[in-house]
């Protein structure tokens, strides 16, 4: 009878267990901005380009949105905070685009320009960089103050059709270009996007990414010369339905 019994609990126990391991994970959230203000953001510049383009906040109805205008301009805003891809991958936002360019061409530096992308940009860590990259970055950073990036995925919205899924940026080939509209098609119109960053990191660079990224937005147009009006509902950044199939890298 005894036996019997320790059989039964064993049972019942393994049971719960399995239960409890049936229930998904509960998802997280590391970033939200809805735009009532820009209190997140500094300004994300270049020191070669002069001609800055504008982020401000505007009401639609009630509700704040981020409005950014370029006029043969480039700058962005860069979130002040970071996340872990590996905890937090997947990326949402609402945007719209008022107008797009006529002279654009994304694989020249000439026509490298967006009236909206947004970046994921991946910290640059010195404890994993070899000789080589660990020269190289501290130049950088004795030159910037900082050091760049080690990557970046770049989100945008393009102003004509491109045939790839993907493609290097003309200045560098570690930001990598993903375009998810075009065109006219849907001009004037909120649309939302989701993204999973740690699977698009994986698939364009082929390695996984550094555990510390952050977000930028920009509309630019100094290669062009021309001008644009774009805007930004929310972001958020938030851990996926299936956590567990991503682990981090070992320390």
């Amino acid at each position: 009878m005894i036996r019997i019994l320790q059989i039964i609990v064993v049972v019942a126990l393994a049971a719960q267990l399995m239960s409890v391991a049936a229930v998904p994970a509960q998802e997280t959230t590391a970033i939200r901005e809805d735009f009532n203000n820009l209190d997140n953001w500094k300004p994300l510049n270049f020191p070669k380009i002069k001609r800055h383009s504008e982020y401000e906040i505007t009401l639609e109805g009630t509700k704040g949105i981020l409005t950014a205008r370029s006029n043969a301009s480039a700058s962005g805003i860069i979130f002040k905070g970071s996340f872990n891809p590996f905890h937090h991958q997947i990326v949402r936002w609402r945007w719209k685009v008022d107008n797009v360019y006529s002279k654009t061409d994304p694989h020249t530096k000439q026509g490298d320009d967006y009236p909206l992308r947004v970046y994921v940009i991946f910290e640059y860590d010195s404890a994993k960089a070899g000789l080589a990259q660990r020269a190289k970055y501290g130049l950088a950073k004795k030159i910037y103050g900082e050091y760049p990036p080690l990557a970046s995925l770049n989100y945008v919205w393009a102003s004509r059709n491109i045939a790839e899924p993907f493609f290097d940026n003309p200045y560098t080939d570690r930001a990598k270009m993903i375009p998810l509209r075009a065109g006219t098609e849907h001009l004037g119109q909120w649309v939302d996007e989701e993204v999973n960053v740690l699977a698009d990191y994986r698939r364009v660079f082929g390695e996984d990414p550094p555990a510390s990224a952050s977000l930028a937005i920009m509309n630019d147009s100094d290669n062009t010369g021309e001008a644009s009006v774009s805007h930004m509902e929310f972001i958020e950044v938030r851990s996926g339905k299936t956590p567990a199939e991503t682990p981090a890298p070992n320390p």
